[in-house]
């Protein structure tokens, strides 16, 4: 060392291991946490949160108690998700061994969501925030409709759009840019879409309507708008649903048409110009095997494929060589068989079993598509060699989709409803361009929708009611994609 002393020191010897600290005694029941998350929830036909979501009960340090049987709720968190949405399934449940799972939770109404756990007692706790998606199986149009609908594959029914008179069912009368669930449960094997009101046919054939009924067109007995379905008057069943303007026709399985709402014209085929608040036998006993329904018209084509129709006249729409209205139908002209027909505001269109496509009617904006704007009284040509599987009227323009799901527009064009990037009218088929392979489409008034074989819903054209449902009121001439799939 420093002085030149010198020592000793002596080799240590092991070193006893530590002892085990004392375990840290659980304290008392203080708070709430979700240790499962909510995520992966789809609205509609009351599909379930997945995985079950768990909330454990623990102490001030985040110990789980797990002699804890504590009573847990959940609810959405104040501010989160749409308006008036609630948690459906079980959402009060004790915990067990200090966890309380809930595994039936739904939510359909689409948004992003936080939910609250509470107990008494408790420090409550909030979950990360989720969203619910809506995957929908088919989407809805009409031809006089600022509204759109879509149907999951449970059947459950989503509206969005203009929703002056209730026509989107939720109960309410506000214009929604995204999906909003129709109220009451009730589960739909297809819609149809009037102006401002709308109507869904069940698996077992019960028609209900909602919206405007100011004509009689949701068939009720009266004339007092609903903003949730009702039933349609007389307990009968159907097939298939269709909507005009203002009217709404009904085909029973056995191929009988009933239609009931506005009627000056004789659109509702009874063979008299009185409004009808119930359905009414459409008259000539001819059993149908589809319907179609436009402005102030309606057609309908036999099992062998001959089609009639029946209402207002003044552009040639009923397709019998005149302009004149009958209240009865009259056949359509030309000796063409049809396996669909199309209806728009004041033109018609059938389909070939070959897929040739063939229209009538009003032709101001070249919604007929044979290459001028001139009025037709019979059926003419579409002017291209292409050939369709479907076709779908707008109100002033029309649509067909491919075997191989192109999809294709002609006639007005001010919108963007075309879907061709302009806003140009075209009296000849073009191309929607930007878009996918379309399983469906759909033309309204001033837009039209498409559906993907995967369930992906697309929209363009008019937005100025949110019906392409992207959650803006920006119009768009190639598809957007309805938000929240």
């Amino acid at each position: 060392d420093a002085d030149g002393s010198w020592c000793d020191l002596a080799a240590p010897g092991p070193v006893p291991p530590a002892a085990d600290p004392a375990p840290l005694a659980v304290g008392a029941p203080a708070k709430l946490a979700f240790t499962v998350q909510p995520s992966g929830v789809r609205a509609g036909g009351g599909a379930v949160m997945a995985p079950a979501v768990q909330v454990t009960v623990q102490d001030a340090r985040g110990n789980t108690i797990t002699s804890a049987t504590t009573r847990i709720t959940l609810a959405i968190a104040a501010g989160a998700g749409a308006a008036g949405a609630t948690v459906g399934g079980t959402r009060t449940r004790s915990a067990a061994s200090g966890v309380a799972t809930f595994a039936d939770l739904t939510l359909d109404e689409i948004g992003e969501y936080t939910l609250s756990a509470t107990a008494p007692g408790l420090l409550g706790a909030s979950s990360g925030s989720f969203t619910v998606r809506l995957v929908l199986a088919s989407v809805w149009t009409g031809f006089a409709a600022d509204h759109t609908c879509g149907l999951t594959s449970g059947g459950a029914a989503y509206c969005w759009g203009d929703n002056s008179v209730g026509q989107l069912g939720d109960g309410g009368d506000s214009s929604g840019a995204v999906p909003v669930a129709v109220a009451g449960g009730l589960h739909f094997s297809q819609l149809a879409l009037g102006r401002s009101h709308t109507c869904g046919l069940t698996a077992a054939g019960v028609a209900y309507c909602w919206g405007n009924n100011s004509d009689g067109e949701i068939g009720d007995g009266g004339e007092d708008n609903s903003p949730t379905p009702v039933a349609v008057a007389g307990h009968r069943t159907f097939a298939q649903l269709v909507a005009g303007s203002f009217h709404t026709c009904g085909r029973t399985r056995g191929g009988t048409a009933y239609c009931w709402g506005y009627n000056p014209y004789g659109q509702l085929g009874g063979g008299g110009n009185e409004n009808g608040a119930t359905p009414v036998a459409v008259s000539g006993g001819v059993a149908f095997a589809q319907l179609t329904a436009g402005g102030d018209h309606t057609c309908g084509i036999t099992t062998a494929g001959a089609a009639s129709c029946w209402g207002y006249n003044s552009d040639g729409q009923l397709g019998d060589g005149s302009i004149t209205n009958s209240a009865a139908p009259v056949a359509v002209s030309g000796g063409l068989t049809f396996t669909r027909m199309t209806a728009g505001f004041g033109h018609t269109c059938g389909l070939t079993g070959a897929g040739v496509a063939y229209c009538w009617g009003k032709n101001g904006v070249g919604q007929l598509g044979e290459g001028g704007t001139t009025d037709r009284s019979a059926p003419v040509a579409v002017s291209s060699r292409l050939t369709f599987s479907q076709m779908t009227a707008g109100g002033d323009h029309t649509c067909g989709r491919t075997s191989a799901g192109v999809g294709y527009c002609w006639g007005w064009n001010g919108h963007g409803q075309l879907g061709d990037g302009g806003t140009r009218d075209r009296s000849t088929p073009v191309v929607v361009s930007g878009g996918p392979a379309f399983a469906q489409l759909g033309a309204g008034s001033r837009h039209t929708c498409g559906m993907t074989a995967a369930g992906a819903a697309w929209c363009w054209g008019s937005n100025g009611e949110g019906q392409l449902g992207d959650g803006t009121a920006t119009s768009r001439p190639t598809p957007a994609s309805v938000r929240y799939q």
